[in-house]
């Protein structure tokens, strides 16, 4: 089968005075499926770093009056992955040598074949695939057991799933709706992975986290000495995404005064550093993600209706743990392998399957994680028993008499409860119960099961 892969590129500058080695080097370079960018000067040079961000800069030792190698500091100032490669005579390898020293990845000598160039930029791939991947593997430090949470049993979550890989091939801008904690984050990642931009970088921001200063800076970035502490220049997680995805959780506390901001981006591409008044652009798709209602932080004066008819493009909403509680043990399995390490635990008792189950999980999955966890820590046997759960999951049976004054409906959902607690699947509930899927989720629906 062909692989359909996306194969990375890379955006190149070009900085040379002869118009020749301009030409030719864009020509090679852009043959090969790169972005590229010429300009004959230093100062055109830092001019074009400041509108776009670069991953190679082939550098002319000799530009007229002034060095190539005086451009190497502004150019990591604006972008810092950025690999600088010094183009040189013959008679100034030492010259070049020294340069790399100074910051730079590699040298070119003149002359030099298409096949030299395509060697230089090949290696410079390389790299910068390799730099983003290990930036990609940072960010699934905190989310352990993705891949588990991206299989499903669940028609409902299987519809989700399904529709969401339908998109992901878009560049559409995404916004992901569902309760904490149930997975918003790793399908969001899900996103980048599945579409074009998988090669390049993916950055997930926090917006609760930081105060509106700091998340402004990290987000579009800051000058040197734009305010007090910022003793360098800071390029900013847009730049870093340049080409990638960039992920914005609980969109709905992003600060007021930074919504203007955020919206002429997600319009026009377009944004500015603090401190700087050069407008800068940047090719990047971005995903938010929020667990409350933004209708309401409209109405409420707390988010830009015209945002947020902006980033809900395309919506999707994913469904809490109790809703697709056939996945459960499913989870709860994965979780375990991965949480016991050598621990010889093989499994649950009967008794801890049923109080899983039946437990309405209102942190859904990141509150299941931490249950499991829990769980691995305090059990010294071969299986996690119902001891080794917090007390909350301990499954309520109501003895009911004789003559009890008690309604239909209640009788009905002790009932439902008492027979989710004792089979191992919903399907085998809905047996029991002489009632269809269908019946039993709205049964379900309607007690908060």
């Amino acid at each position: 089968m062909q692989d359909r892969t996306p194969k990375p590129t890379l955006n190149v500058l070009v900085v040379d005075d002869e118009l020749n080695i301009r030409k030719t080097l864009a020509m090679s370079i852009e043959s090969d499926g790169h972005s590229v960018v010429a300009v004959s000067n230093a100062a055109d040079a830092l001019d074009q770093a400041a509108k776009h961000s670069f991953d190679l800069a082939l550098v002319d030792l000799r530009l007229g009056p002034t060095l190539g190698v005086d451009l190497i500091p502004g150019l990591l100032a604006q972008s810092p992955w950025i690999k600088v490669v010094v183009i040189t005579a013959h008679g100034t390898i030492d010259s070049a040598v020294q340069t790399m020293k100074l910051g730079a990845f590699d040298y070119l000598t003149k002359p030099f074949t298409p096949a030299q160039v395509r060697l230089v930029t090949e290696r410079v791939l390389q790299f910068r695939v390799l730099e983003q991947k290990v930036a990609g593997l940072q960010g699934m430090v905190d989310q352990p057991g993705n891949d588990s949470r991206l299989e499903s049993s669940s028609p409902l979550m299987q519809r989700v799933l399904s529709f969401t890989r339908q998109i992901a091939a878009s560049d559409t801008t995404v916004l992901l709706r569902g309760e904490s904690g149930t997975g918003k984050g790793v399908l969001a990642r899900a996103i980048h992975a599945w579409s074009d931009r998988a090669a390049r970088t993916f950055a997930n921001v926090s917006c609760p986290t930081l105060s509106a200063q700091l998340l402004e800076s990290e987000l579009f970035g800051h000058s040197r000495g734009a305010f007090t502490g910022a003793v360098r220049d800071n390029p900013g997680r847009i730049a870093a995404c340049d080409g990638g995805t960039l992920f914005l959780d609980e969109i709905g506390d992003l600060p007021l005064e930074l919504q203007p901001k955020l919206l002429r981006f997600v319009q026009d591409r377009e944004y500015e550093r603090v401190g700087d008044p050069q407008p800068r652009h940047a090719d990047v798709r971005l995903i938010t993600a929020t667990n409350v209602n933004l209708e309401e932080a409209v109405k409420a004066g707390k988010f830009r209706e015209d945002l947020l008819y902006r980033i809900q493009v395309v919506q999707v909403d994913l469904p809490p743990l109790r809703e697709r509680a056939e996945d459960i043990s499913r989870l709860c399995d994965a979780m375990l392998a991965e949480l016991r390490r050598s621990r010889p635990i093989i499994g649950f008792t009967p008794e801890a399957q049923a109080a899983l189950r039946g437990y309405r999980w209102p942190g859904n999955i990141r509150e299941l994680r931490n249950v499991i966890e829990r769980a691995v820590i305090l059990c010294q046997a071969d299986r996690i028993g119902i001891e080794h759960l917090p007390s909350t999951f301990l499954v309520q049976q109501e003895p009911v008499e004789v003559g009890d004054r008690i309604s239909l409906d209640k009788l009905e959902e002790m009932h439902i409860r008492r027979v989710l607690a004792t089979t191992k699947s919903l399907d085998e509930a809905a047996s029991v119960l002489d009632i269809d899927l269908a019946t039993l989720w709205r049964r379900r629906k309607k007690y908060g099961i």
